[in-house]
Parts: structure tokens; C-alpha cells; sequence
């Protein structure tokens, strides 16, 4: 069995660019112990806490549409309803290890599971 470490994911509104150009597609990682460690030196987060958000999502995601690089700038410009998808996101995979959720129709009661890295599962 092949551990999953990547996963795809769909921004809810996506990030704009300077030239304008919407980025919603993306790719990230699971978490190691050093992503969740090392954040804690930076002096951003001892200055406030709720920065290490920006910080751990800047490290771990690896892709964003057609950009070049991830880092906290990017992450700071995010649409907050973005922002909260990628943290939930990011503990789904990460305490979860998939990013999929089981559901069950509320009409007939199938039981099906939902992607959430991508709209419409």
C-alpha cells in the first residue's frame, strides 16, 4: 500500500494575481513534524500567534494554478473563505490522511463518500 502524501485541491473563490489571473486549482502536501516545529521560531508568530496559519499553509502547499512560488504573501492576499478551506483542508489530510468525508443522502440513505478537494466530490 502506497502512502498518499499529495493532494489536489479546488479553491471555493480562488487567488488573483497582480495581472489579474484567478489561481484555483492547487497541490498540497502532508504536514512533517519541522512544517509544524519550526513556524513557532519566527518571530511573526511569537508576535501573534494566529500567523502560524500563514506560515504552515505557505509551506505545504506546493502548487497554486500557474505560479511560481508559495509563500506567505500569497497566503495573506487569500479570500477568507479560501484561507478557512485550506485549514480545513490541511487537518483533514493531515489528522485523516485522505480528504474525502463520508456522507449519507438524507432522502434514501445511501452512504457515499464526498472529495473535498474538489467542488461536487
Amino acid at each position: 500500500m502506497n502512502l498518499q502524501t499529495e493532494f489536489e485541491f479546488t479553491l471555493p473563490r480562488g487567488y488573483v494575481d497582480k495581472e489579474g489571473n484567478l489561481h484555483k486549482e492547487g497541490v498540497m502536501r502532508l504536514a512533517t513534524a519541522a512544517d509544524e516545529i519550526a513556524p513557532l521560531r519566527d518571530p511573526r508568530v511569537t508576535a501573534n500567534q494566529a500567523y502560524l496559519a500563514i506560515i504552515l499553509l505557505a509551506r505545504v502547499i506546493t502548487q497554486l494554478g500557474s505560479l511560481p512560488d508559495i509563500n506567505t504573501g500569497i497566503i495573506e492576499k487569500l479570500f477568507s473563505a479560501d484561507f478557512a478551506y485550506l485549514q480545513d483542508f490541511y487537518r483533514r489530510i493531515n489528522e485523516n490522511g485522505t480528504a474525502k468525508v463520508a456522507a449519507t443522502c438524507p432522502e434514501c440513505s445511501h452512504n457515499f463518500e464526498v472529495d473535498l478537494g474538489h467542488p461536487g466530490g
